[in-house]
């Protein structure tokens, strides 16, 4: 794949040890510009981020991914002259060529924002509890924003530079994925979504989070 200079990936990163440098360099061929957020970990996730070619911003205590995405927001405005932003996961589930295709939609039809969707383009392998979950977030989400979306909580987004300007997140944890969508459908920039294949790897299964965050962005979307 041609690399794309221009374009950076923000990855949040907490006791990731185990992949991080593998999805650190696999990225890097493609996307040259990595910036790692270590939020606190315990493990030598940074260190291994750094030997793997990543920018690595630490935070000496953990915070969330919503405060470890707006520290790598700040550094992308204020550090770089980038175009585009992507938001990647630090556990090998998003995969590169997804981003690639992220880069090249905005590109090729002048988007501020493109969302990606596990519930686009056939079959997911979400199962069907946290599949309910998400679809309901999604529901909420559109009838609260407006933004008529599939997938509201997919951490793969891909931000063009005003679209980043116009996110100021308060939200340390997980209500900050409700936030970014509130913010970009004030902003009124032009968006999509696009489908994209997440990876669940036993690696990624054995951390047995994602359903919990599925139901905490809920609760948190009903309670607001």
């Amino acid at each position: 794949m041609t690399p794309f200079p221009d374009t950076w990936l923000i990855v949040p990163l907490y006791n990731e040890a185990t992949v991080i440098g593998g999805v650190i360099r696999e990225a890097i061929q493609t996307f040259p510009h990595v910036i790692c957020v270590d939020d606190g970990s315990h493990d030598n996730s940074a260190r291994l981020a750094h030997e793997a070619g990543a920018v690595v911003i630490s935070h000496p205590i953990n915070l969330g991914q919503g405060a470890a995405l707006q520290t790598g927001f700040d550094y992308f405005l204020h550090s770089t002259d980038g175009r585009y932003l992507i938001t990647f996961d630090a556990d090998g589930q998003h995969q590169i060529s997804d981003a690639v295709r992220m880069r090249e939609v905005a590109q090729n039809e002048g988007l501020a924002v493109v969302l990606g969707s596990r519930f686009l383009g056939g079959p997911s392998p979400v199962g069907w509890l946290k599949k309910l979950v998400l679809k309901t977030a999604a529901t909420v989400t559109r009838m609260q924003t407006g933004m008529k979306l599939t997938d509201a909580h997919n951490g793969l987004r891909l931000l063009r530079r005003d679209a980043v300007e116009a996110v100021h997140l308060d939200q340390n944890r997980m209500a900050h994925a409700t936030q970014i969508i509130e913010q970009l459908a004030r902003s009124g920039l032009p968006w999509r979504e696009i489908p994209v294949h997440i990876r669940y790897t036993d690696y990624s299964r054995s951390k047995g989070q994602s359903l919990w965050n599925s139901v905490n962005i809920l609760v948190e979307l009903i309670m607001r």
